[in-house]
């Protein structure tokens, strides 16, 4: 039964009593919602917090030991405030080994091989997305199966065609596969290109624009935000990759940051705080190119779908 209130009780026009229920139980019901709902928010960003704090962890251990001497890196407990700071350990991880030559090296493998990568991938998916041509769903298949086979599995494969062509100890085994594109990126792009509708294509051909031209002038300015994904993705890739930089070079001249970085390590000793400075400072290029562009980042993977 509803409560009712004296308060309730009101007199007619006619004469008959006119009685209308209690808004206190329901404003209890909505105040209850609220607390439930605010309850809920805490432990959500309770968790958030807490794993953000986790996930953090290494990164402050990284910096704060960057900045310590040697004898202060294995002290326990850890001593997370370095006393004192010493901040000519990044000028010895930069100069002790020739860092301005790695990081040359990886910005001229990195750059061509995204330039390479962005150009046939979208060529690719342009292909897949916008274009009608027999066998293209099977090819398109193919070419995600593709993505089914680790890297390792082709690298003794790789390694005798490069070694029969000279290629090794230069960048030529690190550049050339990308400018034939990757299937992740194949396929991001044509999940973005496939949101753009075809009446701009057709609309473009009215008015006598090629394939090519409506490649160029109206799917690549429309497609900025997937293409910084992809080009962020292909980054972050190259910049770290380690495996095949150390199949392919032997040089300590050609080396990539990757490599270079296992210098300060040998086989009685490793410089963890030299070590920890020079990582901190390969890091800072992935780190400002995503702060930069996770506009578009987040933009081109919340409208292809695709979460990497």
């Amino acid at each position: 039964m509803t409560p009712i209130s004296l308060s309730g009780l009101a007199r007619s026009g006619t004469g008959q009593s006119k009685i209308t229920p209690d808004p206190a139980p329901r404003a209890g019901f909505w105040a209850s919602r609220r607390r439930q709902q605010a309850v809920r928010f805490l432990f959500v960003y309770a968790l958030l917090i807490a794993g953000a704090i986790a996930v953090s962890i290494p990164f402050v251990w990284m910096v704060s030991t960057s900045l310590k001497n040697l004898g202060q890196v294995f002290l326990f407990p850890p001593q997370w405030i370095p006393q004192p700071f010493v901040w000519r350990n990044y000028y010895d991880a930069l100069t002790v080994v020739p860092y301005g030559r790695f990081f040359l090296n990886t910005i001229i493998i990195t750059g061509i091989s995204i330039a390479g990568i962005m150009l046939s991938s979208s060529l690719a998916a342009y292909s897949f997305s916008r274009l009608r041509w027999r066998g293209r769903d099977v090819v398109f298949i193919i070419v995600l199966a593709t993505m089914m086979l680790p890297t390792q599995v082709t690298l003794i494969p790789q390694f005798i065609i490069f070694r029969n062509l000279k290629w090794i100890d230069t960048f030529l085994p690190l550049i050339v596969p990308t400018l034939f594109g990757t299937a992740y990126q194949v396929f991001l792009l044509r999940q973005f290109f496939m949101t753009i509708p075809l009446e701009m294509d057709e609309a473009a051909r009215m008015d006598g624009c090629s394939i090519l031209g409506i490649y160029w002038r109206i799917i690549l300015p429309l497609s900025k935000p997937a293409l910084m994904t992809g080009a962020l993705f292909a980054f972050r890739f190259r910049w770290d990759q380690f495996l095949e930089p150390l199949i392919f070079l032997n040089t300590p001249r050609n080396f990539t940051i990757a490599l270079g970085l296992r210098l300060f390590q040998d086989q009685n000793l490793t410089n963890w705080n030299l070590l920890m400075a020079a990582s901190c400072v390969s890091m800072l290029p992935v780190l400002l190119t995503f702060f930069f562009g996770q506009k578009y980042f987040i933009q081109g993977v919340v409208i292809s779908g695709v979460k990497g």
